[in-house]
């Protein structure tokens, strides 16, 4: 084979030179896949992280980059899963738990959790608050506290949230009243905090609107302190965006809503091909507008 090759080589020294090339492309193809096979990778939500894997607590997973003995870490919370270099891939349930809020109707998606730990890593969206009161003394206090929980859900949903911390609860009962005393109905206070596990991408949503600033508003939802549910008006109002900006992970959109004065900086909560949503509070009441895009 060595004298064939040597034959065919000295009589077209172009042959030598391709067998050369091509042995350098396959060693370095080799070399490139044995590198990426002596990492771990670390597949978060919104990144690929190429690693060692030191060690998995019950909260996060330690790593160091490759060359480095530094120690990094990321909640598990945000960890979809890890491919390691054996092959071998981990999934996180974690992750894996949050749904998708793609609009305010999808607020029975929303989780709430008063455990601190479960919302770890995750984005903060908005403050949320709710309150609810019986109409009656004889209403029932379940049933008031579960009007509190859907409406902190419903204004989660409006800024994009999937899940609520929550940080305080005050519930009082019925209080009948007497000669000298007034009764009082059952109520439920509820504050917290709306996080999502993912945000609104910033790069895509400016490629989805382009260079185009005069939109169309379609719905707009609403949400005030001492409603009982989330209303929907369907509106045709022009929506003419001047600029949008990327803060602390969080796009906002400076626009302004024909015959909205309360407003004109908004949070995006979410998009699709054809629409994003935008939201925004005034006086304990929250908004969430719907525009048109094609």
């Amino acid at each position: 084979m060595n004298q064939i090759l040597s034959f065919g080589a000295g009589r077209n020294p172009s042959l030598l030179l391709s067998f050369k090339t091509l042995a350098l492309i396959i060693f370095f193809s080799t070399f490139s896949l044995v590198s990426k096979a002596q990492v771990d990778t670390i597949i978060s939500n919104n990144a690929k992280i190429a690693c060692n894997v030191k060690e998995i607590t019950p909260d996060a997973v330690k790593y160091s980059y490759p060359g480095e003995d530094l120690l990094n870490s990321v909640y598990k919370n945000t960890i979809q899963k890890i491919v390691f270099k054996s092959g071998r891939v981990q999934t996180f349930a974690e992750a894996t738990s949050y749904k998708t809020i793609n609009g305010v109707m999808d607020y029975d998606k929303v989780a709430i959790t008063a455990v601190e730990s479960e919302v770890r890593g995750l984005y903060k969206l908005t403050d949320v608050s709710s309150k609810a009161k019986g109409t009656t003394v004889f209403s029932s206090q379940e049933r008031v506290k579960d009007r509190a929980y859907h409406k902190m859900k419903i204004q989660a949903a409006m800024f994009g949230a999937n899940i609520v911390y929550l940080t305080n609860q005050r519930t009082e009962g019925n209080k009948y009243g007497g000669y000298f005393q007034s009764g009082s109905t059952a109520e439920t206070n509820l504050t917290g905090v709306g996080y999502s596990n993912v945000l609104p991408d910033y790069e895509k949503f400016k490629q989805l609107i382009g260079s185009k600033t005069d939109f169309i508003a379609v719905k707009k939802y609403e949400l005030g302190a001492s409603d009982t549910d989330v209303s929907l008006d369907d509106i045709e109002k022009p929506f003419t965006l001047s600029n949008v900006t990327f803060d602390s992970g969080i796009v906002l959109v400076t626009a302004q809503l024909k015959g909205e004065s309360n407003n004109n900086v908004f949070q995006l909560a979410s998009f699709t091909d054809s629409t994003f949503s935008v939201a925004y509070k005034h006086k304990g009441t929250a908004y969430n507008i719907e525009i048109k895009v094609k």
